[in-house]
């Protein structure tokens, strides 16, 4: 079945949820009907109520960098078609593919959940990451103002906050990071892709451009807010060739930190993603597609702690080699920026957290 490229939209179709016995064939993509016909080409996305009680997820995985993380939505409209946080889609009943980008689930009692979660008397305060499934930045956020709302308890409360993010929006709350800046309780980052701006309107449709994106971290780090710069993900033969000149715009706008994490495809998000490749870049498919076999040692993907962030092999030692080596050019990572517990308003010692190794 050919799939039918949607407008505004990184996946063309719905895989089938893998927790789900029953799968059907949508004809709306056959020769029944014409796509435009069907409604295809542009669909809307729908918001739906998260009755939630918990906003805090636990990270158990020691090689994630974080230990709590703060998801305002799921499902995320950017549909960034490498997206690995799609799978979880499947857990709400929804598929990976169509439905992660025009499905949203929105927490919209997040912010008091989150006071109610420091207000416990056995909370310990900790970095929590904005947001580690999704991101607490995407459009519908321009009109809900969850994000913001939940940042005004961190202050409220002095709990330091990581965020991350591929949005420029983020700049409607400079007053906001500025006070926790200033308490040094947060640090953001943005996830610079590409700055080719064609590659990631394909492949990051509803994100900020690459230009916009760098904007923002000029004016973040003008407004005394550390940031820094995520190169995620690498997919090798594809944006690798980029990593020394994201990191020289990233660092002369101000960044002082950077990181990267190599193309990850659980899942389903193998099948959008490939799908994806064939239609997009179809000369160069079939050597992209060896590239990444060989960081996953032949497969398509890897889960193992300790190597699914990095790959492993002669192609992902290179990227390391490459991405440190601009790192030592352009000054990044020259220090080590600690966010502190110590201003949180209730008895919890004066620890100083480590955020960057």
């Amino acid at each position: 079945m050919e799939k039918q490229k949607l407008k505004g939209r990184g996946a063309s179709f719905n895989p089938q949820n893998r927790f789900e016995k029953l799968a059907f064939e949508d004809f709306s993509f056959d020769n029944w009907s014409e796509p435009e016909e069907a409604g295809l080409k542009n669909l809307s996305t729908e918001y739906f109520i998260d009755n939630s009680k918990t906003v805090i997820a636990k990270n158990d995985s020691y090689d994630l960098g974080f230990d709590y993380s703060f998801n305002p939505y799921r499902g995320c409209e950017h549909g960034c078609i490498y997206c690995y946080a799609r799978p979880s889609h499947e857990y709400l009943g929804f598929s990976s593919g169509i439905d992660f980008e025009t499905k949203i689930m929105v927490k919209q009692d997040a912010a008091n959940l989150l006071e109610a979660e420091f207000r416990k008397k056995n909370y310990k305060p900790d970095v929590i990451l904005f947001s580690g499934n999704t991101d607490c930045y995407q459009p519908i956020e321009k009109k809900l103002g969850i994000t913001k709302e939940a940042l005004k308890v961190c202050l409220k409360f002095g709990n330091p906050a990581a965020i991350i993010t591929k949005n420029a929006l983020i700049q409607r709350d400079i007053d906001i990071l500025k006070e926790m800046a200033e308490l040094e309780i947060v640090s953001v980052t943005l996830s610079v892709t590409t700055l080719d701006k064609d590659l990631a309107r394909k492949m990051e449709p509803r994100a900020s451009s690459p230009e916009m994106r760098l904007k923002t971290i000029k004016v973040l780090a003008e407004n005394g807010i550390p940031v820094g710069v995520n190169l995620a993900p690498i997919i090798p033969g594809l944006n690798d060739k980029e990593i020394p000149e994201i990191l020289k715009e990233a660092s002369e706008r101000g960044a002082i930190h950077a990181g990267y994490i190599m193309l990850r495809l659980p899942y389903t998000v193998k099948d959008l993603f490939i799908e994806w490749l064939k239609r997009e870049y179809p000369l160069k498919a079939s050597k992209i597609i060896s590239s990444i076999k060989s960081i996953r040692g032949g497969k398509l993907n890897s889960s193992e702690w300790g190597v699914r962030f990095k790959g492993e092999g002669e192609i992902a030692r290179a990227i390391e080699s490459l991405f440190k080596l601009n790192c030592r050019k352009y000054s990044l990572n020259k220090r080590n920026y600690n966010l502190t517990t110590k201003h949180f308003k209730a008895p919890s010692g004066n620890n100083q957290l480590k955020l960057f190794a």
